[in-house]
């Protein structure tokens, strides 16, 4: 028996994983437990430039009869419409699938899992969240003997290294932006990193995954960086904090909460020491308590390995039979609102340095049934304001929102920024 596994782009990753199956062919196969054979390569262009180890015989543009002559399809193409179509018609071939294709999922992932139920194949999607780290395996198996409460995460590698070299060079968001592209960590469109909607659908698929109910990228609450400033950094380093952008999800009494957000992490957090393009995930669960995943959240060889662990274990259902962990879904989602979120804030404002000031501000974060943890001034400035950070007590976004409006309008101090700090 010869598993026969057909590769959907020949791109970073899809080539990489070509490598490695080349490679490591033996090796894959002993754990596989039959020989694997890579069986074509859909490309968009056969004449374009490729790797030395991508044997050229193996090159078509036919996706769909490739793919009818494969027991496993790996897509590897990207963006959401022609992947979605050349998945469904694999599994209604009665091939399984393995994808890295997070905006897929967070899209149609229950489209998908379906027919793959009908179809008995298999859907795996490891390399789909933060690359090489085994964090898919460790929610949908690992863990499935207990609780997990709240999953938290830096899941974009672009955003933590922007963040981190503006942490550590005092450098500009602009100028750093620049730099990760010129190093290939950003897409000339940077859209889908810097403004968090990568990292959206990813804690979309983990949240699915972990309380069992069904997370569309819609229901993520979303805030990107791009008006993150060295000032704000700067600010936050005096408070004891690091600016992350933390991916969110969490159930409480029956509710769940997925979000996105730059969030001040206090020092003393795992997640404030992640630096460059790494990703880390900290999952708080009942029975197990804090667990830590760490490790290159993109790039072709880490995320060809999180692939093919995914084509192993696949190819090895085929050989001994039974079925991959399936979705489990248990009654309709119920979400917390944006307004209705809850956590702890870091408020910037600008006020006269003048008697009286301070009684003023606090009055309006009184009026709105927000409590003052801690109050900070700054030196001083040259114009005869001072710079008061305000950090709350945990609040509701709707109530934080209406103390802002108040001190706005009345003209109490000048709000600079607002950002949600993170827990121990």
């Amino acid at each position: 028996m010869t598993i026969k596994i057909a590769l959907l782009g020949a791109g970073t990753v899809g080539s990489q994983v070509a490598r490695l199956l080349k490679e490591e062919n033996e090796l894959l196969s002993a754990r596989a437990g039959a020989p694997l054979e890579l069986v074509g390569i859909s490309v968009a262009n056969l004449e374009a430039e490729r790797d030395p180890w991508i044997d050229r015989d193996l090159l078509t543009t036919d996706s769909k009869a490739l793919i009818e002559k494969a027991d496993i399809v790996i897509e590897l193409i990207g963006g959401v419409d022609l992947p979605r179509e050349l998945i469904l018609h694999a599994l209604r071939s009665g091939a399984s699938v393995v994808t890295g294709n997070k905006a897929l999922l967070a899209e149609h992932g229950p489209e998908i899992y379906d027919l793959a139920k009908e179809q008995n194949v298999d859907v795996y999607y490891e390399a789909a969240v933060a690359g090489a780290v085994p964090v898919v395996y460790a929610v949908r198996e690992s863990l499935a003997g207990d609780t997990v409460t709240e999953i938290q995460g830096i899941l974009n590698g672009t955003t933590n290294y922007i963040l981190d070299e503006m942490t550590t060079k005092g450098l500009a968001f602009d100028e750093v932006l620049k730099v990760a592209q010129d190093l290939g960590f950003a897409e000339a469109d940077p859209t889908a990193d810097v403004d968090g909607h990568d990292a959206a659908a990813k804690i979309a698929i983990l949240a699915s995954l972990a309380f069992h109910k069904r997370v569309h990228i819609n229901d993520v609450q979303v805030e990107g960086i791009r008006s993150i400033t060295a000032n704000d950094i700067a600010a936050a380093r005096a408070g004891g904090y690091v600016i992350k952008l933390v991916a969110t999800a969490r159930q409480e009494a029956g509710k769940i909460e997925v979000r996105v957000n730059p969030t001040l992490v206090p020092q003393s957090h795992p997640l404030a020491s992640i630096g460059g393009s790494f990703n880390a995930i900290v999952i708080e669960a009942e029975a197990a308590d804090r667990l830590m995943f760490y490790g290159r959240g993109a790039g072709g060889a880490p995320t060809a390995s999180a692939v093919l662990s995914d084509v192993v274990a696949a190819a090895a259902k085929r050989v001994v039979g039974g079925r991959a962990p399936q979705e489990i879904v248990l009654g309709e989602s119920e979400f917390v609102s944006a307004d209705d979120s809850r956590s702890k804030y870091f408020i910037r404002t600008k006020v006269k340095d003048q008697v009286g000031v301070l009684a003023d501000l606090a009055a309006k974060f009184a009026q709105s049934d927000v409590s003052i943890s801690s109050v900070r001034q700054d030196e001083r400035a040259e114009d005869g304001e001072a710079e008061l950070t305000v950090t709350t007590h945990t609040a509701r976004a709707a109530d934080i929102a209406a103390t802002i409006d108040s001190i706005q309008q009345a003209k109490t101090a000048q709000v600079v920024r607002v950002l949600r700090v993170g827990d121990e």
